[in-house]
């Protein structure tokens, strides 16, 4: 079986030539399905599997979390693909980072990507990387433990920062300031799936299948040997209720919603359909004339080409690439009044990217006091929330943008920010450099900018 990363640069079709070579090309699909399909083992294999595999219970604070993540912590089940798209390139960023100072880290596959494939019919969905993989130790440790933050993520915490798993007993703030330190990212896939399947490959050990119900887990190296070439195959086996994951528009409105800003290229595979030339043969005719058909084409689809210009210095981003990027980024027509773009250093870092609406949004000030940020919430370029009102006062409501920070401490769910003094110095720097925004706009375009946001 090829590896799917040594193929995934090949764009497979279905072809319109001739019969030898619809052959050979259904033959290159079927490879491609296998390759991309690792969850899938014949009989025999399945049998080698189970007699190889070491079976492991969770522990017991493990457990309460899926509890707690099915039933009740996750308000939207779809943050579950924001969560592994997440979780992948954070296994990208490190293979990359190691492979500066040894470049043979990527000896088995140069490629860095995920890649995500539906199959409706069998209600499997499937997400991977090329990242770090991980190695048998990893896949227990990581997979079946809340203090090794999963998927590759631990790097990023001190191994002296575990707390009493008491604490999930307890609810209430502790438990989780608790999840927010280790993160449970990679267990919301329960929330919509039976059954996960995970396959992974590290350069230093070889590939390994990891299963989960949610209440146990095996552990087994990989009858079919190494297929991939390096990183992580997540098989999602869906809930019945949970099939509409499994469409490409859904998926594709997801990606753009979460993860269209992640630094490494996100690839769909999905049908399009393609008009061709087909030769009509006739021994009375001297040239073949042709006729034109509507043929089914499948292929790697790129979803995430925008470019998260506010990570390049101000002086590297073009005016126009500012427009562009605000029309997309709020879905005003217009170009903005003014901008500010900047990075804030010291007690908390961050980017942020500020921007005035020539036209006055129409919900700024219509409901004072409960007013709603106009401002979007990324961490590591992952979209967090825009419901979040505590970055701007109720008098800056009108000012569009978006803030991405490495620092902000978060719950379980993503969705709100912890109590944290952070938040508060985040919004002292917004509104002094959105107060200096205001003062730097032209004279000739604050008459302007005066009759459009006036009260009086």
């Amino acid at each position: 079986m090829l590896s799917s990363h040594r193929m995934s640069h090949v764009a497979y079709r279905i072809p319109h030539v001739s019969k030898a070579c619809r052959i050979a090309d259904a033959e290159a699909v079927l490879r491609e399905e296998e390759a991309i399909s690792p969850d899938e083992l014949s009989a025999a294999q399945r049998r080698e599997l189970l007699a190889k595999a070491s079976n492991h219970t969770f522990q017991t604070e493990v457990n309460r979390m899926m509890k707690l993540i099915i039933n009740s912590l996750y308000r939207n089940k779809e943050i579950f693909l924001r969560e592994l798209i997440s979780n992948a390139s954070d296994a990208l960023d490190k293979i990359r980072l190691m492979s500066l100072t040894d470049p043979g880290v990527l000896a088995a596959s140069s490629e860095l990507g995920i890649r995500i494939k539906a199959d409706a019919a069998r209600r499997l969905l499937s997400i991977s990387d090329s990242g770090l993989g991980m190695t048998r130790h990893d896949l227990v440790n990581n997979l079946g433990t809340i203090a090794n933050y999963p998927l590759e993520r631990r790097a990023r915490f001190d191994a002296g920062r575990s707390r009493s798993p008491r604490l999930l007993q307890s609810g209430g703030q502790e438990m989780n300031d608790m999840i927010g330190q280790f993160g449970v990212g990679f267990y919301s896939a329960f929330l919509v799936a039976d059954k996960v399947t995970v396959v992974s490959k590290h350069n230093d050990d070889d590939q390994h299948v990891w299963e989960s119900d949610a209440s146990s887990f095996s552990v087994a190296p990989d009858p079919r040997g190494n297929t991939l070439a390096r990183g992580t195959h997540i098989t999602l086996h869906l809930k019945e209720e949970a099939a509409d994951y499994l469409q490409p528009d859904t998926i594709r409105a997801l990606v753009k919603k979460y993860s269209q800003f992640i630094n490494f290229p996100i690839y769909l595979w999905a049908a399009r359909t393609e008009t061709v030339h087909e030769p009509v043969e006739d021994a009375a005719e001297e040239k073949p004339e042709t006729k034109k058909t509507e043929k089914t084409v499948w292929d790697w689809e790129l979803m995430n080409d925008n470019k998260p210009i506010w990570t390049r210095k101000p002086s590297a981003v073009a005016d126009d690439e500012y427009v562009t990027f605000y029309k997309s980024l709020t879905k005003d027509t217009s170009p903005p009044l003014a901008r500010a773009h900047f990075v804030a250093e010291g007690e908390v870092s961050f980017r942020a990217l500020l921007f005035v609406p020539r036209v006055q949004p129409a919900d700024s000030f219509n409901r004072y006091g409960t007013k709603t940020d106009h401002i979007k919430l990324f961490v590591r370029r992952v979209f967090i929330t825009d419901e979040f009102n505590d970055l701007m006062p109720n008098y800056l409501a009108f000012i569009q943008g978006l803030v991405d920070s490495d620092d902000l401490p978060l719950n379980v769910s993503r969705e709100t920010l912890q109590q944290h003094k952070l938040v508060k110095v985040i919004k002292k720097k917004l509104v002094r450099k959105a107060l200096d925004m205001l003062k730097k706009i032209p004279d000739d375009e604050y008459e302007h900018f005066w009759k459009e946001y006036s009260t009086k």
